[in-house]
């Protein structure tokens, strides 16, 4: 049997480099670092995977029973993006180790009350999934990775509205393998309000419990990702995709017009995950100036103990304002408090989102990907990365550049003429499908549209070459190996 040097360097090296979902984005729109999210309380384990199948940590996360006060709103057909993080309270030290590959899939479950409901039971149904993509020679976790851990999926249209709990899955197969199996799943759950006037729930033969929905033992979770060549197909782990498309005459249940529950509270002013801080009532004389400089204190004491473990830095911005209050008093200044009302939330960085993955349908196949629709949840600009009329155009790349010869474009190296295909993704990948030649693709560097791609069978008959290249006695193979080498200082361990 005959493995990748890439095992090799997993072998020799040891160290934690797990992940965390630890941010939600809704059409693009920050909704804050680990705002309504349930996540693992113990910052040292949060990273941690979910190894035994039948916990009910399965559904969302050790911890995930406990709902947190902060429910995110959602229209129908909106797009959502989960982060992904190795450190939790830092994002800027990468999603998830390279060795940890494996899919991803999404799972909604409609709720009475996405604060209350534990999670763990019958309800859930899967919306999305991705596992190992052929053509381009990746799984899912190694586009996540490419994303800067960025998972961009877009919700079904024609679900009912009200409350959801949902559900991110990662699954790492790299010790998949072993004797016995040891398949680490990362999961979490997201509290959302869905405003939509659509009416179809999946019946109960359409849904799965959780824990439950995978199980040891099966092809999915056993699968050996460092067999040279991979037993492709990969088999998909949990039901199939539920399509509102053939569900039209579902019972409905009572509708949830308006979100009631996880709003943000009046007269907050600083927010920190799912704590507020609330202004201070004005005061005009000593004993108020005091009084509301301890209940400033009381506030930073609970943004402290409530910070999960995406961390507390706003909570340094709060204390920052009761010292300001307390020199106040000290000064004999009673009229206050000092910048009244003011947002104290620092902006949210910008930040380039992958687009969506189309939404699916249960056979399967894709519906065509519509860009995410206008948001009457918030008037905050979208960070979505837009993509230009110009990089849609089919325009060939200049001939002084290079052909690539390892699929990877960009710097000096088109995708036309290669035998990975005409499109060079924003991710700098050539390819001949929608995800290289729609939206991001780079028209300088091949060539962009529909007319750019080739059809499926062609690109299959070159997929084995493709890998091989990759993988094998290539001199960009072994290149490749030292680039993931440089990657993988922190995990790449098969015995953790």
């Amino acid at each position: 049997m005959k493995y990748s040097a890439v095992l090799a360097l997993v072998a020799i090296s040891g160290v934690h480099a797990h992940t965390l979902f630890s941010k939600l984005f809704v059409d693009g729109i920050d909704q804050g670092t680990g705002t309504c999210i349930r996540m693992r309380k113990d910052p040292s384990k949060a990273t941690d995977p979910i190894n035994d199948l039948s916990s009910d940590a399965m559904a969302c996360g050790v911890d995930g029973t406990l709902g947190v006060s902060r429910v995110c709103a959602a229209n129908s057909g909106s797009a959502l993006t989960f982060e992904y993080r190795d450190w939790p309270d830092d994002a800027s030290r990468g999603s998830i180790d390279i060795s940890h590959k494996g899919p991803c899939a999404v799972y909604l479950k409609k709720v009475d009350s996405a604060i209350s409901d534990p999670g763990v039971g019958n309800g859930w149904f899967k919306v999305w999934d991705s596992g190992y993509d052929e053509i381009a020679g990746k799984w899912c976790t190694e586009k996540l990775i490419a994303n800067n851990g960025h998972l961009s999926v877009q919700l079904p249209t024609g679900i009912q509205g009200g409350y959801y709990l949902v559900r991110p899955e990662l699954l790492a197969l790299h010790q998949a393998d072993k004797t016995p199996s040891n398949p680490q799943f990362y999961v979490g759950c997201a509290q959302v309000f869905l405003h939509s006037t659509d009416t179809v729930l999946p019946p109960a033969s359409d849904t799965v419990a959780i824990p439950g929905h995978v199980k040891a033992g099966q092809p999915s979770v056993t699968f050996n990702i460092w067999k040279e060549p991979m037993a492709l197909p990969y088999p998909m782990p949990g039901p199939a995709i539920f399509s509102t498309v053939s569900k039209r005459d579902v019972a409905v249940r009572t509708l949830q017009l308006k979100q009631t529950e996880g709003l943000v509270p009046a007269h907050c002013v600083l927010q920190n995950a799912n704590w507020c801080g609330i202004e201070l009532a004005k005061y005009s004389d000593e004993g108020g100036c005091w009084n509301a400089s301890t209940n400033c204190w009381d506030q930073s004491s609970t943004c402290y103990n409530t910070a999960p473990p995406t961390g507390s830095t706003n909570c340094v911005i709060w204390e920052e304002k009761c010292k300001a209050i307390q020199a106040q008093c000290s000064a004999g200044n009673f009229n206050g408090p000092p910048d009244y009302m003011k947002k104290l939330t620092p902006a949210a960085p910008i930040v380039n989102l992958p687009q969506p993955s189309a939404a699916q349908v249960g056979d399967g196949s894709y519906l065509a990907a519509a860009g995410p629709p206008a948001s009457s949840v918030t008037t905050s600009t979208s960070l979505v990365a837009a993509t230009s009329p110009a990089s849609l155009a089919s325009s060939p790349a200049s001939s002084t550049l290079k052909v690539s010869i390892d699929g990877s474009c960009t710097n000096g190296v088109t995708c036309l003429g290669s035998t990975f295909g005409d499109c060079c993704s924003g991710h700098n990948w050539c390819g001949s499908t929608s995800d290289y030649c729609g939206d991001g693709c780079q028209a300088g560097f091949g060539t962009c549209g529909t007319s750019a791609r080739r059809s499926v069978e062609e690109v299959s008959k070159k997929g084995k070459h493709k890998r091989h290249l990759r993988l094998h006695g290539h001199a960009l193979a072994d290149q490749a190996i030292q680039a993931e080498a440089g990657m993988e200082k922190k995990d790449l361990e098969i015995h953790k």
